[in-house]
């Protein structure tokens, strides 16, 4: 795993901006896997304005996203559907049906099933961007004994569910189950991209880079045997 450390938040987003655009402008065509979270939006941003600038173009990429709440309306201003809208797919050039998100209604494991199709069908992505959880998870897949290698349907751990609260009017109104891409799917990249920021994500990278083992209560761990992974951190993140 590369390291690259920034200063600060934007920096951080500017120098995984940096990389992308970087990418693209080799291979306009690039396959992406995006995330939500507060994480990526400068990088989204960056991305956006280096399109508005004609550095690069979305026209010929697609893409897929990690996961998405359960239960929750593709307009509903928390869905992570409207998130990426508003921070990327409405400021870019992607053609329509180019995008792709997974969405259930209800925890029901046939939309799992379908999401892998089409993940089957869309292939390995080029570049995956990853945001990192307080406790290590990797989209959705929560620290257990055991993890998922395919899309599943996830019961949010109060953990998670009280790290989004902060999004909603208060924690009850978080959605308790999501449907996220198993870890197989998840590592489906050439290369990753992972964000982290901020003092609150200090412990995570600390154990990233410090511990040497590899296990499924801490899911960021299996980053490692990803052979070309790259975790930009601001100094907060960094040094704590």
């Amino acid at each position: 795993m590369k390291i690259i450390v920034a200063k600060d938040y934007d920096e951080m987003s500017r120098k995984a901006a940096d990389f992308i655009i970087n990418f693209m402008i080799e291979k306009p065509q690039a396959k992406f896997g995006f995330a939500t979270g507060s994480t990526p939006i400068g990088l989204y941003e960056k991305l956006a304005e280096a399109e508005k600038e004609g550095e690069i173009s979305f026209k010929y990429s697609k893409s897929v996203n990690l996961d998405e709440y359960i239960g929750i309306s593709k307009e509903n201003d928390q869905s992570y559907q409207y998130f990426m809208n508003e921070n990327l797919f409405n400021k870019v050039s992607f053609k329509e049906g180019a995008t792709n998100l997974p969405y259930a209604p209800e925890a029901d494991e046939k939309y799992a099933k379908e999401y892998d199709e089409l993940l089957d069908k869309f292939g390995k992505r080029d570049i995956q961007i990853l945001g990192l959880g307080p406790n290590g998870h990797l989209a959705f897949n929560e620290p257990y004994e055991k993890l998922n290698r395919r899309t599943s349907i996830i019961k949010l751990t109060d953990e998670t569910i009280e790290a989004n609260s902060r999004f909603f009017a208060n924690k009850d109104e978080v959605p308790k189950y999501a449907i996220s891409m198993g870890m197989e799917d998840v590592f489906n990249a050439n290369t990753l991209v992972v964000l982290a920021n901020g003092k609150n994500k200090h412990e995570v990278v600390k154990r990233i880079i410090e511990e040497d083992t590899i296990y499924p209560e801490f899911p960021a761990s299996f980053l490692h045997l990803h052979p070309n992974a790259y975790l930009f951190v601001d100094e907060e993140a960094y040094n704590g």
